[in-house]
């Protein structure tokens, strides 16, 4: 699933404005459940010994007075009396419900060992404005439904989501926290909203040192809000440097008993699947699934402690109004110079009046390359506005990109990438594009 995308703030006011969200309760029958757990007993959902009417597949409901639909995923060889963990994956923006379910859950899928129900949710719009509290509404009709037919571990509920996803997790940690046991936010912002936002909630968040969509200090501030609730030691942990091409997972001291947080950053820009020692994000070998799973597996079927949480209010973060990236149209990269060093773009994500492109370089001989330089030349109307991974000469027209600092050398038969985001039209891709080395 192509999923590495890109958008600067300086195109927010083309893009569509994001509502903050507006709570609703739940319903009498889910926050009676929610009570039951709360108060020290583990309580069997509806649906616990019932045999199911739902099946795995996707799936419609009415929401707010609208038709809505999510993907559902039963475990092989379904228990109707075992209480099985509830995940909800929410998508990125312009993403899908089935981006979410083909990627096995972020990754998530192939590590339960069918240990879990899984839900993907569609946003409307293709993304999680929450307007008016519409999408935590869908979340707790969801719940509803899926409680009421099938056997939920109340104890045991989770979210998490890339970027809008991510937003839309720290959304409902804030406005559900007898609800989620833990969320996890991947390069995410305040773009749903965060109604409440006062009650501690295992909170565990994954965000690149030089994310070029959704800064840095976007998701520390997420962050920050769960290490005041949930009584952690303030501290600034250690972030890797940049070129080192490694990530730093943090784990808060003081935090109180139940309700940890995990802070983990990377050496990348906005991505889900990055991979340490490589430029090049893989959903099948970043090590974000294996850290996100090991977060909520530790989590006991038993309840939180009951013990008050802090009183401080942390302070109310307005809504970030830059709209994260769209999920990015497969594109055929023109061919590079024949020989040892070639050079591929790919157009990832477009916007009006701008786009994002990645170009990858790749060292077909069997010597290493010592440094490389790509040139193309860019459509009429083209400017590239940001870039990464390389030190560009010229922003329109006939452009040079020379390897940085860490990735100029390349193996035989290995490969490297550099992207930009760039103004106008992406539709038509540079011509004349190749690579020489050094």
């Amino acid at each position: 699933m192509a999923k590495r995308t890109s958008l600067l703030s300086s195109i927010a006011a083309a893009a569509v404005l994001l509502a903050a969200a507006a709570g609703g309760a739940l319903s009498a029958d889910l926050g009676e459940t929610a009570q039951a757990s709360t108060n020290g007993t583990l309580a069997a959902t509806a649906g616990c010994g019932k045999a199911p009417t739902l099946s795995s597949g996707t799936r419609t409901i009415s929401s707010g007075g609208q038709n809505r639909s999510y993907i559902l995923r039963i475990p092989d060889g379904y228990d109707r009396n075992r209480q099985y963990r509830l995940i909800f994956g929410f998508h990125w923006l312009n993403g899908s419900a089935n981006n979410v379910a083909s990627a096995g859950y972020y990754g998530l899928l192939p590590l339960s060992n069918n240990s879990t129900i899984f839900v993907a949710p569609q946003g409307i719009d293709n993304g999680w404005a929450n307007t008016n509290g519409r999408d935590l509404t869908l979340f707790d009709d969801i719940s509803r439904q899926i409680e009421n037919d099938l056997c939920v571990d109340t104890s045991q509920r989770f979210a998490l989501g890339w970027s809008y996803g991510g937003a839309m997790s720290y959304a409902v940690a804030c406005a559900r926290p007898n609800i989620v046991r833990a969320v996890t936010v991947i390069s995410g912002a305040n773009l749903s909203g965060c109604n409440g936002g006062t009650q501690p909630v295992a909170y565990f968040g994954i965000h690149g040192i030089y994310d070029s969509v959704l800064n840095i200090s976007m998701g520390r501030s997420l962050r920050d809000t769960f290490v005041r609730n949930n009584g952690c030691t303030a501290q600034s942990p250690r972030e890797p440097s940049r070129g080192s091409l490694t990530h730093i997972t943090t784990t808060y001291s003081g935090c109180r008993e139940g309700y940890p947080v995990q802070w983990a950053a990377f050496d990348g820009d906005h991505t889900p699947s990055p991979v340490d020692g490589s430029s090049s994000p893989n959903d099948s070998r970043t090590w974000t699934s294996g850290e996100i799973w090991r977060f909520f597996s530790q989590f006991a079927s038993t309840t939180p402690p009951t013990t008050a949480p802090p009183t401080t209010v942390p302070p109310t973060t307005p809504p970030v109004t830059t709209a994260p990236p769209t999920t990015p149209p497969v594109t055929t990269p023109p061919p590079g110079e024949p020989g040892a060093c070639t050079a591929t773009y790919r157009t990832v994500n477009t916007w009006p009046g701008g786009f994002q492109a990645e170009v990858t370089v790749a060292n077909n001989g069997a010597t290493t390359l010592n440094g490389w330089t790509v040139r193309m030349t860019l459509a009429s109307g083209q400017a590239i506005s940001s870039l990464w991974s390389g030190v560009n000469t010229g922003t329109s027209g006939s452009v040079s990109v020379r390897n940085a600092d860490y990735n100029g050398t390349v193996g035989a038969n290995g490969s490297t990438t550099f992207g930009f985001t760039a103004t106008g039209n992406g539709a038509t891709a540079p011509s004349g594009v190749s690579c020489t080395s050094p």
